[in-house]
């Protein structure tokens, strides 16, 4: 670590060195390590104590700290306030007047230059709270004419500069300040405000070794640090001067700094701070000749006791600061809560609510007068009679600049550690009517929540408060020993509402107060979306759920509104803006619609939308842009862009843009993994320009036609890979089939289709199955030869234990095939039919988990074929006979009248001829012994039924009328018995 050589020369902490010496020989057993440390302590504390710009210590949300700050503002009067905070985010501060508080400064960047793309989007917080030193020092900068604010830590870009991060080892980056564990976690939505940004913060004062917070947590008596530090220094420095104030904070600064282990990468980091800001305050002073002794530093107290050569107006060290990359940073400020806070920062849940608490007391207490930011929205404004009414405070006459300039320059500070250190702790006496209103507040809070709590349970709360204290060695019960009390004397075993006594205890002390930015501090897109929103006349920035009943019929100007909560449903993250009733689809629109809208609760989301654009439709353009040319794009959320750039964005131009981009990206792949996704967008697609365009896109068509050769290459790869699911092969021959006419007619060739199933040979069942039915469809597979194949499969003992998943295939058939579903259900019934009880138990399960896990969106079409095959009462069922088991009854030959359509053949004897051909009878007609007549009259009037049935068959019914004597039967079957047999056969008839 880099020191100055320069010893203080100041005799103030003679008498402190000389016992710190002496004790450190008595418990060392001579001079060493710790005699280093603690007079090491001394000679910081002298040295920052000592330095002409005064620096200001403080711990972040501390009230101890804000009320010094204040006391000090007032006294001092300083011209330039230097504060501890990125230097990039100065010009926002101007809106917090125009916000509720707790909120943070917020500095993002979504599109990034100069630092690894896994790293976006980027973002940094400062949360300020009401009860802190730097809202104090704001304030009072803002509002008091004639002072100047400076912000001089390192900018949002070096907060990245400096993460040490490696862009491969994925790991989350946390805060500058690393967070622990918190004693008491919440569950509460509102720690979630900062998102994943990264804090900064002023004044983070822990100690970064965990024996010593350990030591101090085992004899201090308290469970976690917040504790700790409001019992042993937040109570002792409230009522504390400005000098015992400092020195102290300067003390604990300088503990906690040597007491640091390692030399590790975040010591680097903490001492480039440092250097950055004393840089930055050297140069503002070189620049405008500000006399140092008109300036105040307000920093944390770790950095304040700092040893790097670049400490104080005349250091040494020549610190270069590195450019800024050429990432564009936007800033803004978000809503922030105490939970958000203490989440981020590794608090105790409850005590930045508790700090609140004690902040308000100790201005009741003090009656000094806080700066608040003029018309800063949440705070009470009393009026001119009050005013006026009320005693003066008692401040202290501001000391003059000339004396503050001989102040510490000149003069040494006077020792006020000794004293400090050596008085004895203070008995606060018990404030019973506070403890009191605490139990029956507790209590009644607990009935609320639907605890059985009574007053006996308060007198409980009130008297278990005290004896915690007393066995903690302290006089008043702090918040925490009520707290614990609370919690012994009510909760009992279990939690009947949502929230646990120990989160009442911390809302009833002050509770998770959430901030809201208000409209002019909003950026421009999110003050567009409110003025759109406008027409529904709903307070939205409100937090909570808001209900907007929107009747387009009615209200035809509500249709706008309607646009926005669409995108704003697609952009905001889920609960922001809730459909309760009314869709948007491709080329429906509903005439009604309900919304549930908590844009209050999520208006960081909504602010962080403003850093990307003016307007939503732009943001959402850029996002689909985003989503399609990204690297890992894939083709089915390409055409979910183009959908969404259909539905939310109108034209044709984006659409378009999109959909050339799908067909680059389909064209790369060598994978079927997103086939279904793929399928079931181009459907919809499809479906929806054939309904409301004349004329389809090229792009469509372009990428029907590529979509065909596409798959038609990779089937037959897809058939055989292990990877590819059952699904997804059946997707890729939905879109084959589905898209074949259009495919066709767009110049593709059946024939690609064709061989693609030929050298398809699947080795597992399921795709066996699928191409099965893929062979049926193209017509190389009969559904004769396909029930006589489930048939063996069932016959075989073999194959029976996976016939399930044979089925499963068959169901998957029906996205490509959807003709099949009667065989899939001949296929299930003839299962549970003719397998035995000892084979169907076992297997039932099995058949049940394969078609719920792979085919349950294809389920409802097999059991609406299933409900139109079985009969529908069950009385009917007992005498049923299934479809594929029932046989055609022969008809009789009437005697009498003669056959109808004799005169067909006789008439047209090539239909005979080609009824030979089609049975694959070459031998031609021929004339049998007797009178002459048309060719095929023998045979006619042989088989009579037969006749009729071919009669029926053509839909020719004109009468038998015989042109010639009736032949003998024998005449032609004599000569020709197999093609008689043949179309007797044909027709079923005996």
């Amino acid at each position: 670590m880099s020191t100055t050589s320069e010893k203080p020369t100041s005799a103030s902490f003679t008498a402190l060195r000389g016992q710190l010496h002496e004790a450190a020989a008595e418990f060392a057993g001579g001079q060493d390590a710790l005699e280093g440390i603690l007079l090491g302590m001394v000679d910081d504390v002298d040295r920052a104590v000592a330095e002409p710009l005064e620096i200001f210590p403080v711990c972040h949300h501390s009230p101890a700290s804000a009320l010094a700050m204040a006391r000090r503002l007032r006294e001092k009067q300083p011209k330039v306030v230097y504060l501890e905070l990125c230097e990039d985010m100065a010009p926002l501060l101007t809106e917090l007047r125009n916000c509720r508080l707790p909120v943070a400064v917020q500095a993002f960047a979504s599109e990034i230059d100069g630092f690894p793309p896994d790293w976006a989007p980027l973002s940094v917080v400062a949360p300020i709270t009401e009860a802190s030193a730097e809202y104090q020092a704001v304030a009072y900068a803002l509002d008091t004419p004639g002072v100047e604010l400076v912000l001089v830590d390192r900018s949002s870009d070096h907060v990245f500069q400096w993460d040490t991060r490696q862009p491969a080892d994925g790991a989350t980056h946390t805060a500058d300040t690393e967070a622990e564990p918190t004693a008491a976690g919440t569950a509460e939505p509102e720690a979630a405000l900062h998102g994943e940004a990264v804090g900064v913060e002023i004044g983070d004062l822990r100690p970064r070794f965990a024996e010593l917070e350990e030591h101090l947590l085992r004899h201090g008596k308290v469970r976690h640090w917040s504790e700790w530090w409001h019992q042993y220094v937040e109570v002792p420095l409230g009522d504390s001067d400005h000098d015992t104030y400092r020195q102290v904070m300067f003390l604990i600064g300088s503990l906690f700094r040597r007491l640091a282990p390692g030399r590790g990468e975040r010591v680097r980091v903490d001492e480039d701070r440092e250097r950055y800001m004393w840089t930055r305050m050297r140069e503002h002073l070189a620049a405008t000749g500000t006399d140092p002794a008109d300036c105040l530093y307000v920093c944390g107290a770790f950095h304040a006791a700092s040893r790097v050569d670049e400490f104080g107006v005349h250091g040494t060290g020549g610190f270069a600061i590195s450019p800024r990359t050429a990432t564009t940073w936007q800033y803004g400020l978000i809503p922030s809560s105490n939970a958000a806070i203490e989440a981020q920062f590794g608090l105790a849940s409850g005590s930045v609510s508790i700090a609140s608490t004690e902040w308000a007391k100790n201005l009741k207490r003090t009656r000094v007068k806080p700066y608040r930011l003029e018309g800063q929205s949440g705070t009470k404004k009393p009026s001119a009679r009050k005013t006026a009414a009320k005693a003066p405070v008692a401040t202290p006459t501001p000391v003059p600049a000339s004396d503050l300039a001989a102040g510490p320059a000149s003069a040494p500070a006077e020792d006020r550690l000794t004293g400090f250190l050596q008085q004895p702790p203070v008995l606060n006496t018990l404030d019973e009517a506070e403890l009191l209103g605490w139990s029956v507040d507790i209590v009644r809070a607990a009935r609320r929540s639907g605890y059985l709590a009574s007053t006996a349970d308060a007198i409980a709360v009130f008297e278990t408060s005290i004896l915690l204290a007393a066995l903690r060695d302290r006089a008043k019960p702090t918040p925490y020993d009520f707290q614990d009390a609370a919690v012994t004397c009510i909760e009992k075993d279990t939690v009947p509402g949502r929230r646990d006594v120990r989160r009442l205890v911390e809302i009833m002390m002050g509770g998770d107060r959430v901030g809201q930015v208000g409209y002019d501090a909003l950026p421009p897109l999110a003050r567009d979306v409110h003025d759109r929103l406008a027409p529904l006349e709903l307070n939205l920035q409100q937090r909570g759920v808001r209900r907007a009943l929107l009747d387009m019929a009615s209200r035809p100007e509500l249709r706008a509104c309607s646009d926005v909560l669409w995108m704003l449903r697609r952009l905001l993250p889920p609960g922001a803006a809730r459909t309760v009733m009314g869709e948007r689809r491709l080329g429906e629109r509903s005439i009604q619609e309900s919304w549930d809208l908590s844009l209050g609760t999520h208006q960081r989301a909504l602010i962080e939308l403003g850093y990307e654009g003016v307007s939503l439709e732009q943001v959402l353009e850029q996002r689909l842009r985003r989503t399609a040319y990204g690297p890992q794009a894939t083709t089915a959320e390409v055409l979910a862009a183009v959908e969404d750039a259909t539905l939310h964005l109108g034209g044709r131009r984006l659409a378009d843009e999109l959909g050339a981009r799908a067909l680059e990206v389909l064209a790369g792949e060598r994978t079927v993994d997103g086939a279904p996704a793929v399928l079931r967008r181009v459907r919809g697609l499809l479906a929806y320009y054939r309904t409301s365009e004349p004329v389809l896109p090229p792009w469509i068509e372009s990428f029907v036609r590529a979509g065909y050769a596409h798959y038609c290459t990779l089937l037959p790869t897809a058939f055989r890979d292990e990877d590819a699911t059952v699904g997804q092969v059946a997707a890729m021959l939905g879109f084959l089939f589905s898209m074949e006419s259009l495919a066709l007619s767009l110049g593709c060739d059946r024939t690609q289709l064709e061989l693609a199933v030929a050298q398809s040979h699947p080795n597992d069942p399921a795709k066996t199955a699928l191409l099965w039915a893929a062979q049926v469809q193209l017509g190389t597979l009969s559904r004769g030869e396909l029930r006589g194949r489930c048939d063996e499969l069932l016959g075989n003992p073999l194959v029976v234990p996976s016939y399930p998943r044979y089925l499963s295939g068959f169901v998957h058939a029906l996205e490509p095939v959807p003709g099949l579903a009667d065989v899939v259900v001949e296929a299930v019934s003839n299962a549970f039919g003719r397998l035995p009880d000892p084979v169907l138990l076992p297997w039932l399960p099995t058949l049940i988990a394969t078609l719920r896990s792979n085919a349950a969106d294809l389920a409802p079409l097999l059991i609406r074929e299933a409900g139109r095959i079985f009969p529908a009462r069950l009385a009917a069922l007992d005498t049923w006979v299934p479809p594929w088991h029932a046989q055609p009854v022969a008809q009789a030959s009437p005697a009498v009248p003669a056959p109808r359509g004799a005169a067909l053949l006789p008439r047209h004897p090539e239909t005979c001829d080609a009824v030979a051909d089609l049975l694959g009878r070459t031998d031609g007609w021929a004339p049998a012994d007797g009178p002459t007549g048309p060719t095929g009259a023998a045979l006619l009037f042989g088989h009579r039924a037969t006749c009729d049935a071919v009669a029926d068959l053509l839909g020719c019914g004109d009468p038998w009328t015989p042109l010639v004597p009736a032949l003998p039967a024998s005449s032609l079957t004599t000569r020709h018995p197999a093609t008689a047999h043949a179309v007797a056969a044909l027709l079923a008839t005996p």
